[in-house]
């Protein structure tokens, strides 16, 4: 897996050019840092639907929490929280991705 550096998006000029910072997600998967305000942007330019799945690794009362799913249109942008209920082990989440073919991602982070 690859890891995903973490790009600031300004709250104080309020726009970001999101799809020009993503870069092609890893067929093998990628890691992105998790936390409040922040978030995974996907880009689906392929021509079928592709799931984005990301792992949730912990559990309550000793039962397993599913993994989150994102089903991703073809030609179109979803944006998907990364809370801390993705933290994984090494402080990131583990993202994995049904194609990646013309799909890109980036992960941000609302700042100052």
């Amino acid at each position: 897996m690859a890891d995903l550096s973490l790009t600031t998006v300004p709250v104080a000029t309020g726009t970001a050019d999101v799809a020009a910072a993503a870069t092609a997600a890893n067929a093998g998967g990628d890691t992105a840092p998790v936390g409040p305000g922040r978030f995974l942007y996907v880009n689906n330019g392929s021509g079928g639907s592709i799931t984005v799945t990301i792992a949730t690794p912990g559990t309550v009362s000793g039962l397993a929490v599913a993994d989150t799913a994102v089903a991703v249109a073809a030609g179109k942008h979803a944006i998907i929280p990364l809370s801390n209920v993705f933290r994984g082990s090494n402080g990131r989440a583990a993202i994995t991705y049904s194609g990646v073919t013309s799909l890109t991602v980036r992960p941000f982070e609302l700042g100052t």
